[in-house]
Formats: C-alpha cells, structure tokens, sequence
C-alpha cells in the first residue's frame, strides 16, 4: 500500500483550539502553537486517515495534496 501524498489544512478562523485533531492523529503530523492552534508540522506522516477532519468539531479541517503530489505518476495521454 503507497502513502498518500496529502495532509490536513487548518482553516484558522474556523479553528476554536479543542485539540481533538491534535490528540486524535496517530501520525502526529500536527502540533499546538503559542496560542493552542493547531499547525501542520510533519506533513510528509500524514496518511490522509482523515480522523481530524471527522472529528473536527468545527468543520475547520481539510486533506489537501501536497504540492507537487503525483509527479511523476501522471499518465496522461
């Protein structure tokens, strides 16, 4: 099975710093900052599981590809 290559976008306005993304992610691809909001540190361990999102009470998370996410695997024609 190949890692997804993509990670979770925080929307900030959105976020009321329950933490629940933060203790749910069994990656721990993300981590508080001064003010207890949540930032994506290690990108490259997420697994796009999707729990922060499903858990996100506030609806303020998302699983974006990484830039660049699928280069070299294009086969269009």
């Amino acid at each position: 099975m190949t890692k997804q290559a993509a990670c979770p976008s925080v929307n900030l306005r959105l976020c009321k710093k329950c933490k629940i993304c933060i203790n749910i992610c069994p990656k721990k691809v993300l981590e508080p900052d001064e003010n207890g909001l949540p930032h994506v540190i290690y990108p490259n361990k997420c697994t796009a599981c999707g729990l922060c999102t499903a858990h996100c009470p506030d609806f303020a998370i998302e699983i974006m590809p990484l830039p660049g996410a699928g280069s070299g695997e294009d086969h269009t024609e």
